[in-house]
């Protein structure tokens, strides 16, 4: 009989990604069964009990607690674990050796005492406490850049109008993606300084975009984040209008690129009202959206690819010819009708249902956009598209950018599954994901069987980048991966391999 045991950390903090890295290696450990180190917050403690990892001392835990969870064959296996756990958090008290990362601020003010011209503030700390550390960064003249999720939107809409009121930029809550004068922050790709300012809702839009720019020979000045939620009616698009205000009076940038989940109809108003007011071009991608009035100065497209092109003074690729570069032979697929698509990009999944919609394909999601069916309501042949970085499948796991391991167990059952005939996958490279997430999905693959199917990818990221797409390319391309420019065209591929199917 399996034995759960608990050890609280009263009032200690550590980094979630940094605790789930932990959690991870510890379940792989002989004669452990699973593992979770987590804030004992409220939420935290539930996900804990549904994963049969809580016990009498857990359930003590106060909010500003860390939870070590262990479930293991017999006790030795969970002391080992437990011992395994405690070096782990033991090593950042450690002395380091003499050198750049002897010390390391673990408050804001001795940051600031150690980079006294330091302008902006990323926020990564669990979502209660977000908002607190917001604000002491705006007290402070910093802009602010806040990677926590979780935090009440009543909070993100305080610290707005406190920042628009000393000029100073909130990008998020839930921001995962921003460039700043060329450096990287969160899950960003590098691609080389240009003309092209990017804003967005949307941290894999970013991502697509400004890798498909800097694939293209171009490069971007800026890309600003946002939040997934400044673009609702309650927020008002604070910070996107901010970040329009910027981008135009910034020299460096010519043209601009709005991206994002249809926002409120308000707030797509104020928007507009914005954009008419500037000298400079921009190029609007509002996924989903119903078509809007723009004014001569600005474009609506509607993918991510067909966004790049545009804002490098391109037009909009043809459907055919995007399929010259994907080269599928679908004569095996006969009666495999289906397209299954497993993405850590939400918002490539959000495109690639899109897609399906406006061709006439019946399809269904976890994260349904407009005129997609729920999961729950999807019929047999309807293909299924799912956001792998969604709750259900992230519960005190990293996100599948960080750990692709979130992916396998949807892929085997995909690949078991008689009706699919194609896996539409992403594969997002970049600054804080997964140091070789084409070698984990190659070994998944080659550990099982995908006679018989089309499987076709697209790689978000560019050769500068720590995985290097090149190389990240030809990984999958040696297991029969099939790669594709752009998620937009790997969807395409996907339609045309079914299309043409004996």
């Amino acid at each position: 009989m399996s034995v759960v045991i608990n050890v609280v950390k009263p009032s200690f903090y550590m980094d979630s990604v940094a605790l789930m890295r932990c959690s991870k290696n510890l379940a792989g450990l002989d004669g452990v069964e699973d593992a979770a180190l987590m804030m004992g917050t409220p939420a935290n403690r539930q996900i804990m009990t549904d994963a049969g990892l809580l016990a009498a001392d857990g359930e003590r835990a106060q909010g500003g607690d860390l939870v070590i969870g262990i479930r293991a064959a017999d006790r030795e296996a969970a002391d080992r674990a437990i011992a395994a756990a405690e070096a782990f958090l033991e090593k950042p008290a450690r002395p380091h050796a003499a050198g750049a990362d002897a010390w390391q601020p673990k408050t804001l003010r001795a940051g600031l005492k150690a980079l006294p011209d330091a302008s902006l503030a990323l926020i990564s700390v669990p979502g209660s406490y977000a908002a607190a550390e917001a604000r002491k960064a705006l007290n402070r003249g910093l802009h602010v850049m806040i990677f926590s999720d979780n935090v009440p939107i009543e909070a993100e809409i305080a610290l707005k109008q406190q920042g628009r009121e000393a000029g100073l930029l909130v990008m998020g809550p839930d921001c995962g993606t921003a460039i700043v004068s060329g450096v990287p922050l969160a899950f960003a790709n590098q691609v080389p300084s240009g003309s092209i300012g990017i804003i967005g809702a949307s941290g894999t839009g970013i991502q697509e975009i400004s890798c498909l720019i800097a694939r293209g020979g171009q490069g971007v000045s800026h890309a600003i984040g946002t939040g997934g939620r400044d673009l609702k009616a309650e927020v008002g698009g604070i910070t996107t209008l901010m970040a329009i205000d910027m981008l135009d009076a910034d020299p460096s940038t010519q043209h601009i690129v709005v991206v994002s989940k249809p926002p409120a109809s308000t707030v797509v108003a104020r928007i507009v009202s914005r954009i008419r007011e500037s000298e400079k071009s921009f190029t609007v991608c509002f996924l989903g959206g119903e078509p809007i009035d723009l004014p001569e100065n600005a474009r609506a497209v509607r993918t991510l690819r067909d966004a790049a092109r545009l804002a490098m003074g391109q037009p909009p690729l043809d459907e055919r010819a995007s399929l010259k570069s994907v080269d599928i032979v679908p004569a095996a697929l006969r009666e495999r009708t289906r397209i299954c698509g497993l993405f850590a990009g939400g918002t490539l999944c959000a495109e690639a249902q899109l897609m399906m919609r406006d061709a006439g394909l019946k399809a269904a999601s976890n994260v349904p956009i407009d005129g997609v069916a729920s999961l729950e309501a999807a019929e047999e042949d309807w293909h299924r598209l799912i956001d792998l970085g969604d709750d259900r499948y992230t519960q005190g796991r990293p996100h599948p950018m960080i750990d692709p391991a979130v992916r396998d167990r949807p892929l085997a059952e995909a690949l078991a599954d008689p009706k699919v005939g194609v896996v539409l996958l992403d594969v997002v490279l970049g600054y804080g994901g997964h140091h070789d997430p084409a070698g984990h999905l190659a070994k998944a693959l080659s550990d099982l069987s995908a006679e018989g199917r089309v499987i076709v990818a697209s790689v978000t990221g560019t050769d500068q980048d720590p995985q290097n797409r090149a190389r990240q390319v030809e990984i999958l391309q040696r297991v029969g991966v099939k790669i594709a420019a752009s998620n937009a065209e790997a969807v395409i591929a996907a339609i045309d391999a079914l299309n043409r199917r004996p």
